[in-house]
């Protein structure tokens, strides 16, 4: 079967070739006919799984392609390419066939194709390749972005800050995560914007920064629906929790349901939320006095009210 489809296939590029040889009847190449002739002969490798040699098809179809000034197509076949090279576990040149692709896609006017592209790319490199993945779903969202289809654009960023906060670029997510409550503000999905607030709680937080965690709540306020929810009332709980240097206020409100069940990447946040100087002893010393009469639990207090004074 194999080798069947690999005589088809060079048979295709034998046709490709004739289609491009002139004569004195035949002054100019039939571009057009070779770029089809090295399609099929593209899909015969591919079926033989002669992938290297499907890629140097696709190539020379989006040459042809191009020199018969049919962008979008010898776009499409680059991307093939480059899904070859996925084929063959190439990721990085796989990637590069599809981002230049996704140029020529918006040289031709056809930029909600190009954005799809450089989503599908993210999927491919997201498993090797966390840092590369952000830049292209960031790239696909600023595209859709442009084209005033927040929705989708939204949808984009949510994936690259849920992996910045995976790669620890906290500073980063929360910049993110700001846009994206924006974006879900502007297309009114409220309860988006409810669970984006916890979310950059959360990073706030662990950057060490309530002042701007605290900020993101009382900015929160102003969206209909917001004062009085599950997700206001939580994370004010929890920042009064953190502030007061309350472990056992910050770990119910970190184990509640409302946050273990966010995306995993946040719910990882808030599992792992510690208060500042806390490290334990609150439980200790709230404990303390069940252990009778003795004064043995007092330096412990004091050493822990001390340890918070220096956050």
């Amino acid at each position: 079967m194999a080798a069947q489809k690999i005589n088809e296939a060079h048979e295709h590029i034998a046709k490709a070739e004739k289609c491009l040889k002139t004569s004195l009847t035949k002054w100019k190449p039939d571009f057009d006919s070779a770029a089809s002739e090295y399609a099929k002969a593209a899909v015969c490798f591919k079926n033989a799984k002669q992938y290297e040699q499907a890629k140097d098809a696709y190539l020379k179809e989006a040459e042809y392609h191009t020199e018969n000034k049919t962008l979008f197509h010898a776009a499409k076949a680059i991307e093939q390419a480059g899904m070859m090279m996925k084929e063959q576990k190439k990721m990085p040149e796989a990637i590069q066939y599809i981002e230049k692709a996704c140029m020529m896609y918006m040289e031709n006017g056809t930029p909600d194709t190009a954005a799809m592209a450089l989503d599908r790319a993210g999927k491919l490199i997201e498993p090797i390749n966390l840092e590369k993945a952000v830049d292209l779903y960031q790239k696909a969202a600023g595209v859709f972005e442009n084209e005033d289809r927040l929705r989708q654009a939204v949808e984009l960023l949510g994936k690259a800050s849920r992996l910045l906060v995976r790669l620890k670029r906290l500073d980063e997510a929360a910049v993110a995560l700001q846009k994206e409550k924006n974006m879900y503000k502007e297309i009114e999905n409220f309860p988006m914007c409810f669970k984006k607030t916890t979310a950059q709680v959360l990073v706030h937080l662990h950057r060490g920064d309530y002042v701007a965690a605290d900020k993101c709540v009382r900015e929160s306020y102003s969206l209909p629906g917001y004062s009085g929810s599950e997700d206001c009332v939580a994370m004010e709980t929890l920042l009064q929790g953190y502030d007061e240097q309350d472990e056992d206020q910050v770990y119910r409100v970190c184990n509640s349901p409302l946050l273990k069940y966010m995306d995993n990447d946040y719910a990882k946040l808030a599992i792992s939320l510690r208060v500042p100087g806390g490290g334990g002893k609150k439980k200790k010393a709230a404990a303390a006095p069940q252990g009778g009469a003795s004064g043995a639990p007092a330096p412990e207090e004091e050493e822990d009210d001390y340890e918070g004074g220096l956050c």
